[in-house]
This record gives C-alpha cells, structure tokens and sequence, in this order.
C-alpha cells in the first residue's frame, strides 16, 4: 500500500478497479518555460478542473498546474458518493454562521449537485452515474439522529427524505445491520475517475490548457501571482489553489487548517448481474453514520465496491484487505466465499469543523479546501464559486468566508497524535452508544 500514498512526481494512477476500468490516457506534457495567462489552477483534482471549466465557460484563458496525472488524488480513488450537503450537519452551520446563511449554504450545495448532473449530460461524461443514496443506522441513537435530521431538512430546508424502516430498507438492501434508512433519491454515485477525466476533456474542449507531471514548488504572491515549478513560471491574473491535502508547503496557512486523513475502498472479483443485485437491488449507494463508517455501492460490472477504515494517523493500516474483507462480511454474511481482489486507498482532506473552508488567500489568490469526505459533488460548486468570484461576483464566495476555520493544535509534530486520540474516542462511542 505503500505506493497508494507516494506524491512523487510523474507517477500513472495507483493500483486500482477504477485506473483498471477505464482506458488509458495519453500523458499530457509538463510546463516548460514562461507562459501567461488569466487564471492559473493548481490541481487537477474536481476542484481545479472544475474552476478551469467554469472560469473557461466564462471566456477566461485558463492553464492548470498538476503534479501527476488528471484525478490522481482523492478525484480519481474515492467512494464514487455525490451526496446533497457538506461533511458536517446544518446545525453545526447554524452554529459557525447562524440560520440564514446555513440555509443559503445548504441551498448552495443543492445547485452543486444539479450542476454536476448538467455536466454529465452536457459534455456527455460517461461514468455510470446511479441516482440514489441511503444513510443507515446501526444503533438506536444513530436512528434517533438521523430521523431528526430528516425532519429538520424537510420543515427548515424544504428538502424532503424518505424514511425506510427496516422491512422496506431490506426489500432494497440484504443486510441484516441496519435497522432502517434515510433515503435521498437526489443524490447517487459515480465512478470517480471516469468523471475526474471527463471534466478535463470537457476543459479543454473549452480552451483549458492541462499540463500534468508539473509539481508546483512555489507560490509567489503579488500583483499578478505567480506558480513556479522545476521547469517554468506561470503568471497570472488571479491563482486558484486546489491541491485540498497533497499542497506540501505552497501555501502553510492554509495547510494549518485541514488535516490529511487516509481513506480506503476495496472491490470485489465480478459478482455477476444476479448476485450483486441481490446485494443492492436498486442501485443505490450506501453509507453507515458511524463515525468509523463503511460506504458501500455496487459497479457497473457487477462487483461490490466497499470502502472504510479511515486512518488518522495517516499510515495505511496492517493487514489492510482483510480488515476490509471482515467489515464487509459484517454488512454482507452471503459473501462469506468472496474476499476484497483489489484495496487502495488515498488521503482527503478534513477540516476541524468539517465544514467547507473556500474563500480568498489574497485579492487574487482564491482556495477551496477542506471537503471532509463529501467532495463529489461540493467540489463543483467549489469551482463554480470560484470561478464567480473572479469574474467579481462575491455573493456566494463571501457566505462560505463567513464560516469560521481554526488550525488543528499540535503543530506539524503533534497534531496527527492529538487527532488520533480524539477519533478512538468516537469510535469507542460507536460501540457504546
């Protein structure tokens, strides 16, 4: 696993079903030399590409700096699960920035998700987009929560769920774990990286200039800000900065803020049509609400794809892929005969509040940052807003600097220790409670 987290400079995706099934892409060139342009992005990750393609839809010339292959981060290694909302609950954002702007904020995520399902259909970016996501308990509290909440979306944010108990829940899903669900027919899933390369063909298709293998080593802040690799300097108008967990240095305020958090998905062999319907007879995507959660979604070949075991200490854990296989066999006692053929893993960003930290650097260098495992969906509208706001519109990127961020204590040294501590505590309260 160890190669899951290398940042090496001019590594092909990891190990993975997802770099298996899609075709290979030809190698894009670095950054040679001096170029100009309007906005230079960092990052072609959701957020960076989806910046370019918004700031590009807008007749700026745009040029992004990766320094890998397009998706090779979170982007293209993630759970496939665009869901509506961010990392955190609305009632924390009731409490960061009080209800009016939690509802702005909520609203906001909502045109998030409609603009990645505009995206998918305009530039016909093939990735086996699945409507549909349930949130399950496995414990009473969690049931209590989540109906809660469920009633709090539908009376406060006008967005109606439907509760499942469990004879309906397992007429869709055979599992005996869960005691019911939250379903949201508007979110779903995806595969990750087919999606990750179809927004960079729809940049381009737009005029984005994408130069992989080009790790940016220096942000220089100024008038016209500049990103300096190895090889060349880039001078722009304006910088976005989307490097979320693998920045290294670029930008260290902004790094104080998130903490890089090790996430983890496995597939199975090929179940076949019957066998994984069986599993999860409509399609959806599936997510526990403990706070060490197991996500789940079947594939277009029919595998299981199964995800969880994050890891705060940013060290892939021993004996990876068969902790996945037993978790699996927990949600799954059918495929006792069937263990994890592939586990990879990768780093996402989280933010102490699990809110969204987006907003401006300087007058002219703008971030986004901090999606705390909901990104799918978030980080086109992270590149929406970004892109916004340069063109000077400010209404929807000043609501989201509203909402206060705090540096993880501990320092470089201490703050992974200090995160571990309090995250076994969570988990022991899952077992607990």
């Amino acid at each position: 696993m160890s190669a899951v987290f290398s940042s090496r400079s001019g590594q092909d995706h990891v190990a993975s079903w997802y770099a298996d099934s899609v075709p290979a892409q030809p190698l894009r060139a670095p950054l040679a030399g001096e170029l100009d342009t309007d906005v230079c992005v960092l990052g072609a990750g959701y957020t960076g590409l989806s910046a370019a393609l918004s700031l590009a839809e807008r007749g700026f010339r745009v040029v992004v700096l990766e320094a890998q292959r397009v998706g090779w981060g979170a982007s293209g290694r993630n759970g496939g699960q665009a869901i509506v909302g961010y990392g955190c609950e609305v009632d924390t954002l009731e409490a960061l920035v009080g209800a009016d702007d939690a509802r702005h904020l909520f609203d906001f995520s909502r045109e998030g998700m409609a603009l990645l399902r505009h995206r998918l259909q305009r530039y016909q970016i093939d990735c086996d987009w699945r409507d549909g996501h349930a949130s399950v308990p496995i414990r009473p509290r969690q049931e209590r929560t989540l109906r809660a909440g469920m009633i709090e979306l539908a009376e406060r944010y006008d967005y109606p769920l439907q509760w499942w108990d469990r004879q309906q829940l397992r007429e869709q899903l055979d599992s005996p774990r869960y005691s019911g669900a939250m379903f949201d027919a508007a979110s779903g899933h995806l595969h990750p990286l087919a999606y990750a390369q179809g927004l960079a063909r729809a940049a381009e298709q737009q005029g984005v200039v994408i130069l992989e293998q080009s790790p940016v080593l220096q942000l220089i802040r100024g008038p016209r800000p500049q990103l300096r690799t190895a090889h060349g300097t880039v001078s722009a108008d304006h910088v976005v900065i989307a490097g979320n967990a693998l920045l290294q240095g670029i930008a260290p305020e902004l790094e104080a803020r998130i903490m890089p958090v090790g996430t983890y998905i496995g597939a199975t062999p090929v179940l076949g049509a019957e066998r994984a319907r069986g599993l999860i007879h409509n399609d959806m995507a599936v997510a526990d609400v403990s706070w060490a959660l197991d996500y789940f979604r079947l594939s277009a070949d029919h595998r299981l794809l199964f995800g969880g075991r994050a890891s705060y200490s940013a060290l892939p854990p021993p004996g990876l892929r068969g902790v996945m296989t037993r978790r699996m066999h927990q949600v799954f006692p059918q495929l006792a005969d069937v263990a994890m053929e592939q586990v990879w893993g990768g780093y996402v960003d989280i933010t102490r509040n699990r809110a969204p930290d987006w907003g401006r650097l300087t007058p002219n260098v703008y971030y986004a940052q901090g999606f705390s495992g909901h990104g799918v969906a978030a980080t086109g509208l992270a590149g929406a807003v970004l892109a916004e706001a340069i063109a000077g519109q400010n209404e929807r990127i000043d609501v989201f600097e509203r909402i206060p961020h705090r540096r993880f204590p501990g320092g470089r040294l201490l703050r992974t220790p200090l995160l571990v501590a309090a995250m076994s505590w969570y988990k022991l309260r899952d077992v607990l409670w």
